[in-house]
Protein backbone atom coordinates (compact mmCIF):
# COMPACT_ATOMS: atom_id res chain seq x y z
CA UNK A 1 0.00 0.00 0.00
CA UNK A 2 0.98 3.54 -0.91
CA UNK A 3 1.59 6.06 2.21
CA UNK A 4 -0.88 8.77 1.48
CA UNK A 5 -0.60 12.02 3.99
CA UNK A 6 -4.04 13.22 5.27
CA UNK A 7 -5.15 16.35 6.88
CA UNK A 8 -7.29 15.87 10.21
CA UNK A 9 -9.34 19.24 10.97
CA UNK A 10 -11.74 20.24 13.32
CA UNK A 11 -14.13 23.01 12.85
CA UNK A 12 -16.47 24.76 15.43
CA UNK A 13 -19.14 27.51 15.21
CA UNK A 14 -18.51 30.81 14.27
CA UNK A 15 -18.52 32.87 18.11
CA UNK A 16 -21.54 35.26 17.40
CA UNK A 17 -22.85 37.56 15.93
CA UNK A 18 -21.52 35.18 12.90
CA UNK A 19 -24.14 32.65 11.62
CA UNK A 20 -23.01 29.13 11.27
CA UNK A 21 -24.86 26.78 9.28
CA UNK A 22 -24.07 23.95 12.17
CA UNK A 23 -22.29 22.15 14.49
CA UNK A 24 -18.61 21.45 13.88
CA UNK A 25 -16.66 18.14 13.06
CA UNK A 26 -13.91 16.19 12.46
CA UNK A 27 -12.70 16.01 8.91
CA UNK A 28 -10.24 14.09 6.92
CA UNK A 29 -8.74 15.52 3.21
CA UNK A 30 -6.52 14.17 1.09
CA UNK A 31 -3.53 16.16 1.09
CA UNK A 32 -2.95 16.52 -2.66
CA UNK A 33 -5.88 17.05 -3.81
CA UNK A 34 -7.90 18.71 -0.77
CA UNK A 35 -11.20 15.82 -1.37
CA UNK A 36 -12.96 14.95 1.69
CA UNK A 37 -12.43 11.35 2.68
CA UNK A 38 -14.52 11.46 6.02
CA UNK A 39 -16.63 13.31 8.26
CA UNK A 40 -17.41 12.74 11.81
CA UNK A 41 -19.90 15.46 12.84
CA UNK A 42 -21.83 16.17 15.87
CA UNK A 43 -18.38 18.32 17.67
CA UNK A 44 -17.84 21.60 18.76
CA UNK A 45 -14.46 22.04 20.29
CA UNK A 46 -12.41 25.14 20.76
CA UNK A 47 -8.67 25.58 19.59
CA UNK A 48 -6.25 23.44 22.02
CA UNK A 49 -9.53 21.21 23.22
CA UNK A 50 -8.62 18.16 20.42
CA UNK A 51 -6.55 15.25 19.90
CA UNK A 52 -6.00 12.23 18.36
CA UNK A 53 -3.90 9.23 18.38
CA UNK A 54 -2.98 7.24 15.01
CA UNK A 55 -3.66 3.71 14.12
CA UNK A 56 -1.04 1.66 15.51
CA UNK A 57 0.25 -1.18 17.33
CA UNK A 58 -2.90 -2.99 16.06
CA UNK A 59 -5.22 -1.13 16.98
CA UNK A 60 -7.21 1.53 15.66
CA UNK A 61 -7.08 5.38 16.03
CA UNK A 62 -9.27 7.55 18.10
CA UNK A 63 -9.84 11.41 18.02
CA UNK A 64 -10.77 13.38 21.45
CA UNK A 65 -12.88 16.49 21.33
CA UNK A 66 -13.61 18.83 24.40
CA UNK A 67 -16.73 20.27 24.29
CA UNK A 68 -16.50 24.41 24.37
CA UNK A 69 -20.19 24.80 25.76
CA UNK A 70 -20.62 21.73 28.06
CA UNK A 71 -18.32 18.98 30.15
CA UNK A 72 -18.34 16.62 27.94
CA UNK A 73 -15.63 14.68 25.74
CA UNK A 74 -16.94 13.43 22.43
CA UNK A 75 -15.01 10.03 21.27
CA UNK A 76 -14.69 9.09 17.87
CA UNK A 77 -12.93 5.92 15.94
CA UNK A 78 -12.00 5.69 12.76
CA UNK A 79 -13.91 3.09 12.01
CA UNK A 80 -17.32 3.65 13.15
CA UNK A 81 -20.07 5.36 11.14
CA UNK A 82 -19.52 8.87 10.36
CA UNK A 83 -22.62 10.16 12.18
CA UNK A 84 -21.79 8.20 15.38
CA UNK A 85 -19.97 9.13 18.53
CA UNK A 86 -18.38 5.95 19.82
CA UNK A 87 -18.28 7.52 23.46
CA UNK A 88 -19.49 10.53 25.18
CA UNK A 89 -17.29 10.92 28.82
CA UNK A 90 -18.58 13.26 31.19
CA UNK A 91 -15.89 16.03 32.61
CA UNK A 92 -16.04 17.47 36.19
CA UNK A 93 -16.23 20.83 34.46
CA UNK A 94 -15.45 22.22 31.00
CA UNK A 95 -11.92 21.83 29.63
CA UNK A 96 -10.07 24.75 27.84
CA UNK A 97 -7.40 22.87 26.76
CA UNK A 98 -6.92 18.95 26.19
CA UNK A 99 -3.71 17.17 25.13
CA UNK A 100 -2.58 13.11 24.75
CA UNK A 101 0.57 11.80 25.27
CA UNK A 102 2.64 10.35 22.13
CA UNK A 103 1.99 6.54 23.24
CA UNK A 104 -1.79 7.76 24.76
CA UNK A 105 -0.45 6.77 28.09
CA UNK A 106 -2.54 9.73 29.68
CA UNK A 107 -4.11 12.38 28.64
CA UNK A 108 -4.71 16.01 30.47
CA UNK A 109 -7.11 18.76 30.60
CA UNK A 110 -6.61 22.27 32.32
CA UNK A 111 -10.04 24.34 32.90
CA UNK A 112 -10.87 28.42 33.22
CA UNK A 113 -10.07 28.23 36.82
CA UNK A 114 -6.44 27.14 35.86
CA UNK A 115 -6.97 23.61 37.78
CA UNK A 116 -5.58 20.47 35.14
CA UNK A 117 -6.66 17.10 35.45
CA UNK A 118 -4.90 14.25 34.36
CA UNK A 119 -5.91 10.95 33.44
CA UNK A 120 -4.90 7.29 32.73
CA UNK A 121 -5.50 6.41 29.27
CA UNK A 122 -3.65 3.66 28.91
CA UNK A 123 -4.60 1.84 25.61
CA UNK A 124 -2.64 -1.54 25.34
CA UNK A 125 -2.04 -3.41 22.30
CA UNK A 126 -2.57 -6.88 23.66
CA UNK A 127 -4.92 -6.05 26.46
CA UNK A 128 -8.28 -3.94 25.92
CA UNK A 129 -7.60 -2.05 29.27
CA UNK A 130 -8.56 1.54 29.66
CA UNK A 131 -8.92 2.68 33.19
CA UNK A 132 -9.82 5.92 33.29
CA UNK A 133 -8.56 6.24 36.45
CA UNK A 134 -8.12 10.26 37.26
CA UNK A 135 -4.68 10.30 38.91
CA UNK A 136 -4.60 14.29 39.53
CA UNK A 137 -6.10 17.33 39.82
CA UNK A 138 -4.37 20.47 41.17
CA UNK A 139 -4.71 23.80 40.88
CA UNK A 140 -1.87 24.76 38.52
CA UNK A 141 -2.46 28.09 38.33
CA UNK A 142 -3.89 31.93 38.70
CA UNK A 143 -5.89 31.94 35.78
CA UNK A 144 -7.22 29.61 32.94
CA UNK A 145 -5.23 27.30 31.56
CA UNK A 146 -5.14 28.09 27.84
CA UNK A 147 -3.01 25.22 26.38
CA UNK A 148 -1.18 21.65 27.06
CA UNK A 149 1.40 19.71 26.10
CA UNK A 150 3.14 16.57 26.90
CA UNK A 151 6.92 15.83 25.96
CA UNK A 152 7.66 13.80 23.29
CA UNK A 153 8.91 11.19 26.18
CA UNK A 154 5.63 12.10 28.14
CA UNK A 155 8.11 12.33 31.06
CA UNK A 156 6.42 15.71 31.66
CA UNK A 157 3.75 17.75 31.30
CA UNK A 158 3.94 21.58 30.00
CA UNK A 159 1.22 24.26 30.93
CA UNK A 160 0.76 27.45 29.79
CA UNK A 161 -1.79 30.19 31.09
CA UNK A 162 -3.44 33.77 31.20
CA UNK A 163 -1.09 34.28 34.25
CA UNK A 164 1.07 34.43 32.13
CA UNK A 165 3.31 31.18 33.86
CA UNK A 166 4.58 28.16 31.71
CA UNK A 167 4.58 25.31 34.22
CA UNK A 168 7.02 21.90 34.17
CA UNK A 169 5.04 19.13 35.72
CA UNK A 170 6.73 15.69 36.69
CA UNK A 171 4.16 12.88 35.38
CA UNK A 172 6.12 10.15 37.75
CA UNK A 173 5.10 12.76 40.70
CA UNK A 174 1.46 13.06 39.84
CA UNK A 175 1.11 9.44 39.23
CA UNK A 176 2.84 8.55 42.66
CA UNK A 177 0.57 6.52 45.06
CA UNK A 178 2.36 8.09 48.01
CA UNK A 179 2.50 11.69 46.89
CA UNK A 180 -1.48 11.75 46.20
CA UNK A 181 -2.27 14.08 49.04
CA UNK A 182 0.25 16.50 48.72
CA UNK A 183 -0.24 19.35 46.63
CA UNK A 184 2.16 19.26 43.45
CA UNK A 185 4.53 21.49 42.80
CA UNK A 186 6.15 22.33 39.25
CA UNK A 187 9.35 20.58 38.22
CA UNK A 188 10.28 24.46 37.88
CA UNK A 189 8.80 27.51 36.51
CA UNK A 190 9.54 29.83 33.31
CA UNK A 191 7.76 32.99 34.23
CA UNK A 192 10.11 35.41 31.72
CA UNK A 193 6.27 36.12 29.91
CA UNK A 194 4.48 39.37 31.00
CA UNK A 195 1.30 39.07 29.41
CA UNK A 196 -0.74 35.29 28.93
CA UNK A 197 1.02 32.72 27.25
CA UNK A 198 -1.20 31.48 24.16
CA UNK A 199 0.65 28.65 22.83
CA UNK A 200 3.75 25.70 23.27
CA UNK A 201 5.63 23.54 21.39
CA UNK A 202 7.98 20.94 22.90
CA UNK A 203 10.79 19.96 20.32
CA UNK A 204 11.95 16.40 20.11
CA UNK A 205 14.23 14.21 22.53
CA UNK A 206 13.76 12.92 25.56
CA UNK A 207 13.49 15.33 28.81
CA UNK A 208 15.28 17.17 30.12
CA UNK A 209 17.11 16.93 26.69
CA UNK A 210 14.92 19.01 24.52
CA UNK A 211 13.35 22.55 23.99
CA UNK A 212 10.26 24.44 24.16
CA UNK A 213 9.15 27.11 22.13
CA UNK A 214 6.49 29.93 24.12
CA UNK A 215 4.30 32.34 22.47
CA UNK A 216 2.76 35.21 24.13
CA UNK A 217 0.65 38.05 23.52
CA UNK A 218 2.91 40.40 24.83
CA UNK A 219 4.70 40.22 21.23
CA UNK A 220 7.50 37.75 21.92
CA UNK A 221 8.11 33.64 21.46
CA UNK A 222 10.85 32.71 23.78
CA UNK A 223 13.04 29.54 23.26
CA UNK A 224 13.43 27.31 26.44
CA UNK A 225 16.27 25.07 27.28
CA UNK A 226 14.65 22.54 30.02
CA UNK A 227 18.07 21.27 30.97
CA UNK A 228 19.42 24.11 32.33
CA UNK A 229 15.58 25.46 32.71
CA UNK A 230 17.27 28.94 31.03
CA UNK A 231 16.08 31.08 28.32
CA UNK A 232 17.81 30.85 25.71
CA UNK A 233 16.54 33.59 23.20
CA UNK A 234 13.65 35.83 22.93
CA UNK A 235 12.06 37.05 19.17
CA UNK A 236 10.18 39.97 19.81
CA UNK A 237 7.40 40.58 16.55
CA UNK A 238 5.43 44.00 16.42
CA UNK A 239 2.06 41.97 16.75
CA UNK A 240 0.83 39.71 19.64
CA UNK A 241 1.48 35.61 19.12
CA UNK A 242 -1.90 33.30 19.18
CA UNK A 243 -0.27 30.54 17.00
CA UNK A 244 3.01 29.10 16.67
CA UNK A 245 4.69 25.73 14.79
CA UNK A 246 7.97 24.41 14.92
CA UNK A 247 9.63 22.49 12.30
CA UNK A 248 10.06 18.61 13.17
CA UNK A 249 14.24 19.29 12.59
CA UNK A 250 14.05 22.69 14.43
CA UNK A 251 15.62 25.00 11.55
CA UNK A 252 12.93 27.28 11.92
CA UNK A 253 8.99 28.11 12.79
CA UNK A 254 6.11 29.93 12.42
CA UNK A 255 4.27 32.23 14.40
CA UNK A 256 1.12 34.34 13.91
CA UNK A 257 -0.60 37.09 15.32
CA UNK A 258 -4.36 37.41 15.29
CA UNK A 259 -4.99 39.86 12.83
CA UNK A 260 -3.41 36.95 10.12
CA UNK A 261 0.85 37.89 9.94
CA UNK A 262 2.76 34.62 9.79
CA UNK A 263 6.31 35.30 10.78
CA UNK A 264 9.22 32.97 9.51
CA UNK A 265 11.89 32.95 11.86
CA UNK A 266 14.73 30.90 10.40
CA UNK A 267 17.18 29.34 13.40
CA UNK A 268 19.97 29.11 11.49
CA UNK A 269 21.95 31.57 9.30
CA UNK A 270 24.75 32.11 6.65
CA UNK A 271 27.85 34.02 7.34
CA UNK A 272 30.18 34.53 5.04
CA UNK A 273 34.14 33.95 5.89
CA UNK A 274 36.95 36.32 4.72
CA UNK A 275 39.22 35.24 2.08
CA UNK A 276 35.64 34.27 0.16
CA UNK A 277 36.27 30.37 2.22
CA UNK A 278 32.39 29.82 1.65
CA UNK A 279 29.03 30.73 4.42
CA UNK A 280 29.29 29.27 7.13
CA UNK A 281 26.32 27.99 9.19
CA UNK A 282 25.76 29.52 12.24
CA UNK A 283 22.68 29.10 15.60
CA UNK A 284 20.78 32.26 15.80
CA UNK A 285 21.01 33.78 19.54
CA UNK A 286 21.93 32.17 22.52
CA UNK A 287 22.96 34.94 24.45
CA UNK A 288 20.42 33.94 27.23
CA UNK A 289 17.99 36.45 28.49
CA UNK A 290 19.37 39.33 27.05
CA UNK A 291 19.52 38.28 23.72
CA UNK A 292 16.55 39.85 21.87
CA UNK A 293 16.07 39.49 17.74
CA UNK A 294 13.15 41.97 17.12
CA UNK A 295 11.41 42.02 13.78
CA UNK A 296 10.09 45.27 11.82
CA UNK A 297 6.46 45.63 10.41
CA UNK A 298 7.14 43.98 7.23
CA UNK A 299 8.84 40.56 8.65
CA UNK A 300 12.01 41.43 6.62
CA UNK A 301 14.51 41.28 9.73
CA UNK A 302 17.37 38.51 8.55
CA UNK A 303 16.26 36.32 6.88
CA UNK A 304 12.71 35.74 8.11
CA UNK A 305 9.40 36.80 5.94
CA UNK A 306 6.35 37.36 6.75
CA UNK A 307 3.01 35.14 5.19
CA UNK A 308 -0.22 37.74 4.98
CA UNK A 309 -3.26 35.74 5.30
CA UNK A 310 -6.03 38.75 5.46
CA UNK A 311 -8.03 36.66 7.95
CA UNK A 312 -7.55 35.39 11.91
CA UNK A 313 -5.72 32.57 11.87
CA UNK A 314 -6.62 30.08 15.04
CA UNK A 315 -4.24 27.27 13.94
CA UNK A 316 -0.90 26.48 12.12
CA UNK A 317 0.55 22.89 11.12
CA UNK A 318 3.14 21.65 8.72
CA UNK A 319 3.29 18.88 6.84
CA UNK A 320 4.97 15.18 7.43
CA UNK A 321 7.79 16.07 5.23
CA UNK A 322 8.66 19.75 6.33
CA UNK A 323 7.68 21.35 3.28
CA UNK A 324 3.91 22.29 3.38
CA UNK A 325 2.45 25.29 5.93
CA UNK A 326 -1.21 24.55 6.60
CA UNK A 327 -3.26 27.53 7.88
CA UNK A 328 -6.49 27.41 9.95
CA UNK A 329 -8.31 30.58 10.21
CA UNK A 330 -11.34 31.72 11.97
CA UNK A 331 -13.67 31.84 8.65
CA UNK A 332 -13.30 28.35 8.26
CA UNK A 333 -10.23 28.50 5.49
CA UNK A 334 -7.76 26.11 4.96
CA UNK A 335 -4.72 27.65 3.43
CA UNK A 336 -1.60 25.56 2.32
CA UNK A 337 1.34 27.55 1.67
CA UNK A 338 4.75 26.37 -0.16
CA UNK A 339 6.96 27.13 2.43
CA UNK A 340 10.21 27.55 0.51
CA UNK A 341 8.27 29.89 -2.11
CA UNK A 342 5.53 31.27 0.92
CA UNK A 343 3.18 30.66 -2.53
CA UNK A 344 -0.03 30.17 -1.73
CA UNK A 345 -0.56 26.65 -3.54
CA UNK A 346 -4.63 25.97 -2.59
CA UNK A 347 -7.22 26.72 -0.56
CA UNK A 348 -9.28 24.08 1.24
CA UNK A 349 -13.29 26.03 1.33
CA UNK A 350 -14.97 23.35 2.74
CA UNK A 351 -16.12 24.12 5.85
CA UNK A 352 -16.36 27.99 5.07
CA UNK A 353 -18.94 29.61 7.25
CA UNK A 354 -17.30 27.46 10.54
CA UNK A 355 -13.91 28.16 12.44
CA UNK A 356 -11.42 25.78 12.28
CA UNK A 357 -9.65 25.02 15.54
CA UNK A 358 -7.64 22.21 15.18
CA UNK A 359 -5.40 21.09 12.27
CA UNK A 360 -2.69 17.79 11.64
CA UNK A 361 -1.46 16.29 9.21
CA UNK A 362 -0.73 12.04 9.43
CA UNK A 363 -0.78 9.15 7.17
CA UNK A 364 -4.01 7.77 6.02
CA UNK A 365 -5.64 5.05 8.90
CA UNK A 366 -5.94 2.03 6.90
CA UNK A 367 -8.86 0.90 8.94
CA UNK A 368 -11.25 4.49 8.05
CA UNK A 369 -14.30 4.10 7.49
CA UNK A 370 -15.64 3.51 3.47
CA UNK A 371 -11.62 3.78 2.36
CA UNK A 372 -10.66 0.36 4.31
CA UNK A 373 -6.92 -0.97 2.92
CA UNK A 374 -6.27 -3.70 0.40
CA UNK A 375 -3.55 -4.56 2.60
CA UNK A 376 -5.74 -5.63 5.62
CA UNK A 377 -7.09 -8.31 2.96
CA UNK A 378 -10.74 -7.95 4.30
CA UNK A 379 -14.01 -7.55 2.54
CA UNK A 380 -16.13 -5.72 5.11
CA UNK A 381 -15.75 -2.54 7.81
CA UNK A 382 -16.97 -5.54 10.37
CA UNK A 383 -13.87 -7.90 9.09
CA UNK A 384 -11.44 -4.93 9.76
CA UNK A 385 -12.65 -4.59 13.09
CA UNK A 386 -11.36 -8.28 13.72
CA UNK A 387 -7.94 -7.26 11.83
CA UNK A 388 -7.63 -3.97 13.54
CA UNK A 389 -10.17 -4.19 16.59
CA UNK A 390 -11.11 -0.72 18.11
CA UNK A 391 -9.22 0.69 20.52
CA UNK A 392 -10.96 0.68 23.90
CA UNK A 393 -12.03 3.63 25.73
CA UNK A 394 -13.25 3.98 29.07
CA UNK A 395 -15.14 6.76 30.90
CA UNK A 396 -12.77 9.28 32.67
CA UNK A 397 -13.64 9.49 36.39
CA UNK A 398 -15.05 12.39 37.80
CA UNK A 399 -13.43 12.50 40.99
CA UNK A 400 -10.14 10.76 42.91
CA UNK A 401 -11.23 6.99 43.72
CA UNK A 402 -8.66 5.73 46.01
CA UNK A 403 -10.15 2.56 45.73
CA UNK A 404 -9.96 2.10 42.06
CA UNK A 405 -6.44 2.80 42.06
CA UNK A 406 -5.87 -0.20 44.88
CA UNK A 407 -7.66 -2.42 42.31
CA UNK A 408 -7.10 -1.25 39.16
CA UNK A 409 -4.53 -3.72 37.56
CA UNK A 410 -2.17 -3.73 34.44
CA UNK A 411 -1.36 -6.61 32.44
CA UNK A 412 1.79 -6.36 30.14
CA UNK A 413 3.10 -9.09 27.55
CA UNK A 414 6.72 -8.32 27.10
CA UNK A 415 8.06 -8.88 23.69
CA UNK A 416 10.59 -11.80 22.95
CA UNK A 417 14.40 -10.88 22.13
CA UNK A 418 17.92 -11.87 21.19
CA UNK A 419 19.44 -9.46 22.55
CA UNK A 420 19.77 -7.88 25.72
CA UNK A 421 17.65 -4.46 25.94
CA UNK A 422 19.48 -0.89 26.22
CA UNK A 423 18.59 0.25 29.80
CA UNK A 424 18.16 3.67 30.28
CA UNK A 425 18.44 3.99 26.39
CA UNK A 426 15.08 5.38 24.40
CA UNK A 427 14.44 5.78 20.79
CA UNK A 428 15.36 9.51 20.52
CA UNK A 429 18.96 8.86 21.96
CA UNK A 430 21.55 9.98 19.64
CA UNK A 431 25.23 8.65 19.66
CA UNK A 432 27.88 11.23 19.27
CA UNK A 433 29.10 9.47 15.87
CA UNK A 434 25.06 9.42 14.43
CA UNK A 435 24.82 13.52 15.89
CA UNK A 436 28.04 14.69 14.30
CA UNK A 437 26.80 13.18 10.77
CA UNK A 438 23.39 14.58 10.81
CA UNK A 439 25.14 18.00 11.90
CA UNK A 440 27.22 17.51 9.24
CA UNK A 441 23.88 17.04 6.48
CA UNK A 442 22.69 20.29 7.79
CA UNK A 443 25.29 22.93 8.28
CA UNK A 444 27.77 22.05 5.48
CA UNK A 445 28.87 24.50 2.81
CA UNK A 446 26.02 24.74 0.01
CA UNK A 447 29.47 25.23 -2.75
CA UNK A 448 30.33 22.02 -2.67
CA UNK A 449 33.36 22.74 0.07
CA UNK A 450 34.48 20.52 3.01
CA UNK A 451 32.98 21.75 5.88
CA UNK A 452 36.64 22.00 7.29
CA UNK A 453 37.46 24.67 4.78
CA UNK A 454 36.56 27.78 6.06
CA UNK A 455 38.20 26.89 9.33
CA UNK A 456 41.40 25.63 7.97
CA UNK A 457 41.55 29.35 5.78
CA UNK A 458 40.89 30.63 8.87
CA UNK A 459 44.03 28.92 11.00
CA UNK A 460 46.32 29.88 8.06
CA UNK A 461 44.74 33.70 8.51
CA UNK A 462 45.82 33.41 11.86
CA UNK A 463 49.45 31.73 11.39
CA UNK A 464 50.27 34.62 8.83
CA UNK A 465 49.09 36.94 11.67
CA UNK A 466 50.81 35.78 14.36
CA UNK A 467 54.36 35.65 12.55
CA UNK A 468 53.72 39.15 11.61
CA UNK A 469 53.33 40.07 15.26
CA UNK A 470 56.33 38.12 16.04
CA UNK A 471 58.54 40.07 13.09
CA UNK A 472 56.63 43.54 14.49
CA UNK A 473 57.76 42.55 18.01
CA UNK A 474 61.68 41.70 17.25
CA UNK A 475 61.95 45.24 15.58
CA UNK A 476 60.29 46.68 18.77
CA UNK A 477 62.41 44.46 21.16
CA UNK A 478 65.95 46.02 18.69
CA UNK A 479 64.29 49.60 18.89
CA UNK A 480 64.47 49.47 22.41
CA UNK A 481 68.03 47.33 22.58
CA UNK A 482 69.65 50.32 20.88
CA UNK A 483 67.82 53.05 23.18
CA UNK A 484 68.71 51.49 26.30
CA UNK A 485 72.39 50.92 25.21
CA UNK A 486 72.44 54.84 24.37
CA UNK A 487 70.87 55.91 27.37
CA UNK A 488 73.54 53.69 29.87
CA UNK A 489 76.32 55.15 27.94
CA UNK A 490 75.30 58.62 28.20
CA UNK A 491 74.40 58.13 32.00
CA UNK A 492 78.04 56.52 32.40
CA UNK A 493 80.32 58.87 30.58
CA UNK A 494 78.46 61.61 32.99
CA UNK A 495 79.04 59.97 36.00
CA UNK A 496 82.50 59.45 34.65
CA UNK A 497 82.97 63.00 34.08
CA UNK A 498 81.72 63.92 36.84
CA UNK A 499 84.15 61.92 39.20
CA UNK A 500 87.28 63.92 37.29
CA UNK A 501 86.39 66.67 38.14
CA UNK A 502 85.74 65.93 41.74
CA UNK A 503 89.19 64.31 41.61
CA UNK A 504 90.77 67.77 40.12
CA UNK A 505 89.21 70.14 42.97
CA UNK A 506 90.54 67.76 46.04
CA UNK A 507 94.15 68.20 44.11
CA UNK A 508 93.93 71.68 43.94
Amino acid sequence: MGLQEVILCATAPQPLPAQAPGPGAFVLHDLQSSNVLSSFKQTCSAPHCSAFVETKDGQGGIMLAAQSDKALLNVYNFQKATDQIALKVVLPEKLTCLTLDQKARYCAGGTAQGRIYLWEARFFSFFSVASGILYHSWDAHYRQVNVLKFTYDGMVLVSASEDSGVGVWSVSKLVDDDLQNDHPLPQFTLSDHTLPVMDVVCGLGPFPMCRILSGSLDHTVKLWDLATQSLITTFHFPKPIRCIVWDITERLFFASSPDGSIYQVNLFREREIKNNAGPFIEAVGGAGASDVARFDAEGKTGQNRLIDVGQPVTTLCMSLNGSLLLVGTAAGLIHVYDIASHQLLRTISTHKGLSISFVATMLKPPDLVGHISLSLNVASVADARDVMPVRPVAAFHRMRDVNARELHEVSMMLPITNETPHIGRCEYDYSEAEFQRDLYYFVRPTEGEPLGAPLTSRVAELEAEVGQLKEQLGRAKGVNDAIWQVVVQKVLKGSAQSGLEGDVEMDT
